[in-house]
């Protein structure tokens, strides 16, 4: 089997990320003020770690939530699928 082509478009990918990459770099904006780093909220000076820490909870719900996302468009998919394909006529 002959893997040219497989080669070929991953050097092609490999190149053209490290391309946009590199320009990214050369032409993009540099701010390195202490201020850019500071997180804002309507111009009032935080106080404290803005690192709070969170419930897994939350991570779980939206996991879940995903999960049926996905579930759910699978499902419309395949009933589209059906109902082009004429399965779903009673005759």
């Amino acid at each position: 089997m002959n893997f040219t082509l497989l080669i070929t478009v991953l050097v092609t990918a490999l190149t053209l990320v490290v391309a946009a990459y590199i320009v990214a770099k050369l032409i993009g904006p540099r701010s390195y003020a202490k201020v850019k780093g500071e997180p804002y909220e309507s111009g009032i000076p935080t106080r404290g770690s803005s690192w709070l820490p969170m419930s897994v909870g939350f991570y779980l719900f939206a996991i879940l939530f995903l999960s049926i996302g996905f579930f759910l468009v699978v499902l419309v998919l395949g009933l589209a699928y059906a109902w082009r394909k004429g399965d779903l006529e009673w005759k």
